[in-house]
């Protein structure tokens, strides 16, 4: 029988793929229109999202800024060296359509290590990092400091296409 560690970790796991999914799935309803369906599944993501935090803290998973950075660099990293690498070439072999998104996560997740080392070593000089304007591609995930002014350099959405979050 798992200890309660071990059922913390699934249990964050699992509310943080429902959040996930969840949104998705308003998505969907919203442009099959059905707003308050929309409304049902966003509002129920927002709840999984506090149970996943819950855990997360109960799990002791959050650190200083400096020690997040540094788990998110792991992360990160993880990512985009061993964990897409043969997903993507997998994904390529059989002609499958997952093989896009895993080569633009593979691609973004390469920025979002660099931007948490710049950020790291911001935060241990004791500074944040210039807020100059923080822009998502909505469809890869690349992330750019400042207003974005060529097209994404994963996916090649044009500059206007970026979100601010």
């Amino acid at each position: 029988m798992p200890n309660t560690q071990e059922n913390l970790e699934v249990a964050f796991a699992g509310e943080s793929k429902a959040y996930q999914k969840y949104i998705a799935f308003a998505k969907q309803a919203q442009k099959d229109g059905f707003t308050n369906i929309a409304k049902l599944f966003r509002t129920t993501a927002e709840a999984e999202k506090i149970h996943a935090e819950g855990h997360l803290k109960a799990l002791e998973a959050i650190g200083s800024t400096i020690e997040n950075l540094e788990v998110a660099i792991g992360g990160e990293t993880y990512e985009f060296e061993d964990m897409y690498p043969p997903m993507y070439e997998q994904a390529v072999k059989e002609n499958h359509k997952a093989k896009r998104m895993f080569g633009y996560a593979l691609e973004a997740e390469k920025v979002h290590a660099q931007l948490y080392r710049k950020a790291l070593r911001a935060a241990k000089d004791g500074k944040d990092i210039e807020e100059i304007g923080i822009y998502l591609c909505p469809i890869c995930g690349y992330i750019e400091l400042g207003m974005p002014t060529e097209e994404c350099p994963v996916c090649g959405v044009k500059p206007s296409g970026f979100v601010q979050i």
